[in-house]
């Protein structure tokens, strides 16, 4: 395995709290949120690095509405590890932001991308898993990618289409690489259905592992404008002017469009650790404690004829009753209540276009 002082983690922590509103806000997104009385989800993420790569190896990326809230949470964190970028540029620039931070830093480094919003309960798994994709990365001229082996047709993710298992002669992995024939884009559910039903596919969880020198060769070949920006972070004697500078002109691209898609060689490794990128109230909900006829509720409720509805009370000293009601999300937070359709949750982002400005 690589070792400590060359292990890097760049954890993305940005992103809008509209999937959770009315308890995420723009400064409050879902990483942010103590959802299930264990701490918030970028507290966990980093807390299970612990092992893997040392804490002043661990930088986080956010955006200025959240860097303080994410330096709150993050004490264990030397204050510079935390960035925050200067303009909202898609996840491409922001993973080259990382690579150059850690090239600057240690250019021997193999470094892990992370998002920092997805809840892993099994620590060993995971670190079982992510030890084999950094030997992979530091042994191999590929880049490596953690799947998700699918329990559903979903539609909602991206997937990986895996070919034959890699030739990784020196290697000792316990989680066998695979070559990636291609990246397939969210699909409809037929398709998915397809995917599902054929075996190979792998969601895309966002997770990423890989060396320096390997990342960087695939930018120069395939994402040129991230490469410069990269060279230039690493020549800075001023980066965080440089940041500043050169940051808000890159192109807003996703790092699978600008890189994943297009790299020569990309390696997968399908988890064996449990995973939820907890995307709504809906996927939040079997975490909470059951009541009555399929409710699933964070607090004290009283119900009558109600049947599959969801209720989170984030405000003490304050009740919430169901009568004859079914199939609703209900979330109390004092200076907003939702009521939606547990059916649209996936819309209730779109409210941020029509909320008044103070609450979001």
């Amino acid at each position: 395995m690589t070792s400590p002082e060359n292990t890097y983690a760049l954890i993305l922590a940005g992103g809008s709290g509209t999937r959770f509103w009315p308890l995420s806000r723009n400064d409050k997104p879902k990483q942010l949120l103590d959802l299930f009385g264990t701490g918030t989800l970028l507290e966990q993420t980093i807390n299970r690095l612990e092992g893997l790569v040392p804490l002043e190896n661990i930088l986080i990326l956010t955006n200025s509405l959240q860097v303080e809230a994410v330096r709150a949470v993050a004490p264990m964190l030397p204050a510079e590890n935390v960035f925050a970028e200067p303009a909202k540029r898609d996840t491409a620039p922001a993973v080259a932001l990382g690579i150059g931070l850690v090239a600057a830093r240690n250019p021997d480094a193999v470094m892990m991308v992370l998002p920092a919003d997805q809840l892993i309960k099994d620590t060993a798994a995971y670190h079982s898993v992510m030890k084999d994709a950094l030997e992979v990365a530091s042994k191999s001229d590929g880049l490596v990618t953690i799947g998700i082996r699918p329990t559903w047709a979903c539609p909602s993710y991206g997937y990986i289409e895996r070919g034959d298992k890699a030739s990784m002669p020196g290697t000792t992995c316990q989680h066998p690489p695979f070559e990636v024939k291609r990246f397939r884009e969210k699909p409809n559910p037929e398709l998915a259905e397809q995917f599902l039903a054929a075996g190979g596919f792998s969601w895309n969880a966002g997770m990423f592992v890989w060396s320096l020198q390997t990342v960087i060769e695939q930018l120069v070949s395939h994402a040129p404008e991230l490469a410069s920006f990269v060279s230039e972070l690493r020549r800075s004697s001023d980066i965080k002017a440089t940041v500043a500078a050169q940051f808000p002109k890159l192109t807003p691209i996703s790092i699978d469009y600008a890189l994943m898609e297009n790299a020569d060689r990309v390696l997968n490794i399908e988890a064996t650790f449990d995973w939820d990128d907890v995307g709504s109230w809906v996927s939040i909900a079997k975490y909470l404690d059951e009541k009555g006829d399929k409710n699933r509720v964070n607090c004290a409720v009283s119900e009558i004829d109600s049947e599959n509805n969801i209720v989170f009370n984030a405000t003490p000293g304050t009740h919430i009753a169901l009568l004859g009601v079914d199939d609703l999300i209900v979330v109390n937070t004092g200076d907003s209540i939702l009521i939606a359709n547990r059916h649209q949750a996936d819309a209730i982002k779109k409210l941020s276009e029509i909320l008044p400005a103070e609450l979001l």
